[in-house]
């Protein structure tokens, strides 16, 4: 057992001559929303596979809430919750319907009501998934993935094709959940909203791992101004002192900041 919801050393994937995953080491602890960002071919995908307990590994350790994943039973699988990029579903059935039939796979399922409150589709119990819109589904995706009181849940690019609206009503759904989350995205301000820790990988290798507000020293500030240039992590105690040396406006004086975005290209390498 480990106190940690996953815990993975040296997972190693190869495909023929291909390695997807080299070597990568991740923790991350019980009731934590973890963000894994890295380009295509990054070996995302291969990660979460192996963790889900749905493709075999060459090599490293894996536990996942316990258990590794190569050797898991039913027990274990109705522990977790999937939420993948594509789903397919039964379009004539309703919202209530789909939810009550999956429901019928856990042995402590949430009552129908909470989760659509969960998910905020309590408006939409009696409507036919087939008419729901991208948003709804999306949040119907959801409702299937926490109905078994997942205490791991797994989600995959989930507002992939959503307009803004709907992803920050999504965005909204995901914080009200009480469970461990890995999330897998290309948006990179929806993993500073959601996630309380990141891990960039590349090459199946981890690049760097945090704080989304601090990863790569994001919370330090370039104070640049005509005669200069300062990183600091207090820009206002900087700026008091060069008006003090200025006596008044200092010239040229601009703050920025790296975006989480500017980090992780910079991680990646993304002008190679």
């Amino acid at each position: 057992m480990t106190d940690d919801a996953v815990r993975v050393r040296g997972l190693r994937k190869s495909y023929r001559d291909t390695t997807a995953v080299d070597g990568l080491d991740l923790d991350i602890a019980h009731g934590e929303v973890r963000a894994l960002l890295g380009p295509n071919g990054a070996g995302k995908t291969t990660t979460v596979e192996i963790l889900e307990g749905h493709r075999s590994r060459d090599g490293g350790s894996v536990s996942v809430l316990g258990v590794d994943p190569a050797r898991a039973g039913i027990a274990w699988r109705r522990e977790i919750g999937i939420v993948l990029q594509e789903t397919a579903d039964a379009a004539e059935l309703t919202v209530a319907e789909t939810i009550r039939h999956v429901a019928r796979y856990f042995p402590r399922p949430r009552s129908l009501d909470e989760t659509l409150d969960l998910v905020g589709l309590a408006e939409k119990r009696d409507s036919r998934v087939r008419r729901l819109s991208g948003g709804q589904r999306r949040r119907l995706d959801v409702a299937l993935g926490i109905v078994g009181r997942p205490r791991l849940l797994f989600l995959d690019e989930p507002t992939t094709g959503f307009d803004p609206v709907a992803r920050r009503q999504f965005w909204s759904t995901v914080r009200g959940l009480d469970t461990t989350i890995l999330l897998t995205t290309h948006y990179l301000d929806e993993a500073a909203a959601l996630a309380d820790r990141v891990t960039v990988i590349d090459a199946g290798r981890v690049l760097a791992e945090g704080d989304p507000a601090t990863l790569g020293a994001r919370d330090l500030a370039t104070v640049t101004w005509r005669d200069g240039r300062e990183r600091t992590a207090d820009p206002a105690a900087l700026v008091a002192r060069l008006t003090a040396v200025y006596s008044g406006a200092v010239p040229g004086l601009e703050i920025t900041r790296p975006s989480l975005e500017d980090v992780y290209l910079d991680l990646i390498g993304a002008d190679r």
